[in-house]
C-alpha cells in the first residue's frame, strides 16, 4: 500500500492526475479500515489469512511498512482455528473478553454511557443506523471504523469531524492494548493498528470544525456484562 505526503513545488502532475492519486489514496485508507474493523470483529478465516501472508507492503511510510511485514509474517504461522479461541477470549469472553472494544468503555469505564449517546446523535444526523437485528452498541470499534470507511469513500467531509470526535479520544489506548497481548497476530493488528490510526489522527488535525468531545474517565474495572460482539452500522 502506497501513501505519498510528499509535496513538490516543481511538480508537473496536472490537476486530474492529483485527484486521480488522492482518490487511490483514499480507497487504501478505507481498505484499512475495513481490514481493522474485520480483523477486531471476528477471526480471520483461511482465506483470510492466505491474503495476509501474501502481503507485500509497499507503503512509503516506513513505520507503516514494518508493521505490514509484521502482520503478514504473524498470519503465515497462524491458524484460524487457534485464532478463533484467540479472539473469543481476547475480544468476545463469555462475560467480556480481556479486551473491551467500546468507546463507552475506554472513555468511562462502563457500558452504553454519554459516548454512546453523543455518537448516535451524530450517525442520525449523518443519515445511519443500527440494522434491527443488531443488538450491540454501535460504539463497538469495527462499527465505527466501518462508518468512517464510507465517510471516506463518499468522500464526505464529515470524515475528519467523526474520526476526532469519536475516534481520537480513545481508539489509539485500544490500539496500543491489543498490541500488549500475548499472541503474535493479534498483537500486530494492534500494532499496525496504533501506527494507521495515529497517522489518521496527525493528518486529520489540520481539518476545521474537527471539535474533540472528551469525557471523564473512571476506572476501566471489570464487571458484568452480556456477551459482546460488534455492532453493525447501515446508511
Amino acid at each position: 500500500m502506497t501513501t505519498s505526503e510528499h509535496t513538490d513545488t516543481h511538480s508537473t502532475d496536472t490537476p486530474a492526475s492529483l485527484s486521480a492519486a488522492l482518490e487511490e489514496r483514499n480507497a487504501l485508507r478505507a481498505d484499512v479500515y475495513l481490514l481493522l474493523a474485520r480483523l477486531v470483529r471476528e477471526p480471520p478465516n483461511a482465506e483470510l489469512l492466505e491474503f495476509l501472508s501474501a502481503l507485500e507492503p509497499d507503503d512509503e511510510n516506513s513505520a507503516l511498512k514494518r508493521h505490514w511485514a509484521s502482520l503478514s509474517l504473524a498470519a503465515q504461522h497462524a491458524h484460524p482455528g487457534t485464532l478463533h479461541d484467540v479472539h473469543f477470549g481476547l475480544l468476545i469472553g463469555v462475560i467480556q473478553g480481556q479486551l473491551v472494544p467500546y468507546a463507552s468503555w475506554y472513555l468511562t469505564g462502563s457500558l452504553m454511557e454519554m459516548p454512546l449517546v453523543a455518537l448516535r446523535h451524530d450517525l442520525k444526523h449523518l443519515g445511519f443506523e443500527r440494522a434491527a437485528h443488531v443488538k450491540e452498541p454501535e460504539d463497538h470499534f469495527s462499527a465505527m471504523c466501518e462508518v468512517m470507511a464510507m465517510l471516506i469513500e463518499s468522500q464526505a467531509e464529515a470524515q475528519a469531524v467523526f474520526f476526532k470526535r469519536h475516534l481520537s479520544p480513545w481508539v489509539l489506548r485500544f490500539m496500543r492494548d491489543l498490541a500488549q497481548v500475548e499472541d503474535p497476530f493479534y498483537a500486530s493488528v494492534g500494532a499496525l493498528g496504533d501506527a494507521f490510526l495515529s497517522r489518521e489522527d496527525n493528518q486529520l488535525q489540520s481539518e476545521p470544525d474537527a471539535q474533540v468531545v472528551t469525557f471523564s474517565p473512571t476506572p476501566s474495572t471489570l464487571g458484568e456484562g452480556a456477551k459482546f460482539s460488534e455492532g453493525d452500522t447501515h446508511s
